[in-house]
């Protein structure tokens, strides 16, 4: 019986025709690269360099444990690590960097994580005279500016510079702890961002040498995750409702510090917000009319069972009152809120929430941030660099990714094969079958 099984198998296969045939006999048409990545999620041209800068602003607002009872504020200056990705001009056999970072939630033992990068630690900036657009990054409650290292690589991979901020959250010892730290977070996150923004364009207009010099000041994105995401928002344009009962443990000088930084946008071109923390009915920061203020383009990215803001009645309601400018929505459906970070490896007897923090329950993270990585270059050369060939990444033909069509014949096989020109139902640089358990929503200003 066996013998006969194969046998059949045979006749049928033959039976294909060429299509099969020509399948067995091609190469893999992605030789080197990974052939489940979308198209744009793959790494771009250029060789990438990091180096860490520090910045020291002066005379900026806090305020104490006590100051948050009293309404007490102070002044001190406030200095920030940056982490910078550029083009780079390095040899293939150049040391790669590795990231280190000690996780030290409360009642729980230090972690320590460690990743390793495809960036050179202080290669020197790619030579010439071009300049590369400018995409401030910004991380979540108590995370850090190496955390999603893979984005940043990718998107300097792809001709930018990129400057993730590292913001010092107030470490965690317990309730007290968490509501003091997050109530400097809800000032800090906009004001953090204005100020490195400030500091890299001033440095840039003044002929900084490296990476700093290869900034082009006319073209620039926020990219925030969580809290870093509820900043980017107002920094781009959509002021804060300061009426809002969130803002209750913040003491009024201090609010009204941001208060006045917001009151002007920021000189951004675009904006890309992962999981943005600000939009749900319990700790609604926005009104409809203030999120109505953005006017530059919008990309917001988010798990359709994120229990921490809330999908459906948060990050929803923020992408549907953003109208007064184009936006769009990507979905990926059963995840959560960890929808963006780098794949740590974790072993198997680490404490829980290790993992809960970092890791996203349903989607492999691997995946889940080649297509991050699709979109949001897509989304950046669209909007900074002016490539109208990237709007077509964006128009996808269906917004439910699982009703993509590709007819091929029966037993053709793609090969990994990219949807281009040829294939106007199936979303643009993914593999047949490939393009499942994603939406993507675009709504244009007014709308």
């Amino acid at each position: 019986m066996k013998k006969r099984y194969i046998a059949l198998t045979v006749v049928a296969l033959l039976g294909v025709g060429a299509a099969t045939a020509a399948y067995v006999a091609a190469p893999t048409v992605h030789e080197g690269a990974s052939g489940e990545a979308p198209e744009l999620g793959r790494s771009g041209e250029y060789a990438v360099g990091t180096e860490l800068r520090e910045f020291t602003f002066e005379d900026r607002i806090t305020f104490s444990k006590l100051g948050m009872a009293t309404g007490g504020v102070e002044r001190a200056d406030r200095t920030l690590a940056v982490r910078l990705w550029y083009p780079a001009d390095a040899s293939a056999d150049s040391e790669n960097v590795t990231y280190e970072h000690t996780m030290s939630p409360p009642a729980m033992e230090p972690y320590s994580l460690s990743f390793e990068g495809r960036a050179v630690e202080g290669a020197s900036a790619s030579g010439g005279e071009k300049a590369y657009p400018l995409v401030i990054m910004s991380h979540g409650f108590n995370g850090w500016h190496t955390q999603f290292s893979n984005l940043g690589e990718h998107i300097a991979s792809h001709g930018y510079v990129v400057a993730s901020i590292e913001h010092a959250d107030m470490p965690l010892e317990g309730v007290s702890d968490f509501l003091y730290s997050f109530s400097k977070v809800l000032v800090d996150r906009s004001l953090d961002q204005r100020d490195v923004l400030e500091a890299l364009l001033g440095e840039a207009s003044a002929g900084e040498d490296g990476a700093i010099q290869l900034i082009d000041p006319e073209s620039v994105a926020l990219l925030g995750y969580s809290m870093g995401g509820y900043g980017a928002l107002a920094t781009a344009g959509a002021d804060y409702n300061y009426e809002s009962d969130t803002f209750g443990t913040v003491p009024g000088e201090a609010l009204d510090v941001l208060r006045e930084a917001s009151a002007q946008p920021a000189d951004v071109d675009a904006v890309i917000a992962f999981a943005p923390w600000g939009g749900q009915p319990d700790n609604r920061v926005w009104s409809a009319d203030t999120l109505a203020q953005l006017s530059v383009p919008a990309l917001i990215v988010s798990g359709s069972e994120d229990d921490v803001s809330n999908h459906a009645d948060g990050v929803r309601w923020i992408f549907e009152q953003l109208v007064g400018t184009s936006r769009h929505l990507l979905t990926f459906r059963e995840a959560r809120h960890n929808i963006v970070g780098n794949a740590f490896t974790i072993e198997e007897d680490a404490p829980f929430r290790v993992a809960e923090f970092l890791m996203e329950p349903v989607w492999r993270q691997d995946r889940i941030n080649s297509i991050n990585q699709h979109f949001v270059t897509a989304f950046l050369d669209l909007h900074l660099k002016g490539d109208e060939t990237r709007a077509s990444y964006l128009a996808v033909p269906v917004s439910n990714a699982n009703d993509s069509r590709w007819e091929t014949q029966f037993g053709e096989q793609l090969n990994g094969k990219l949807a281009g020109d040829g294939e106007p139902d199936h979303w643009r640089g993914f593999q047949k079958r490939w393009a499942v358990g994603l939406d993507f929503e675009t709504l244009e200003s007014a709308q």
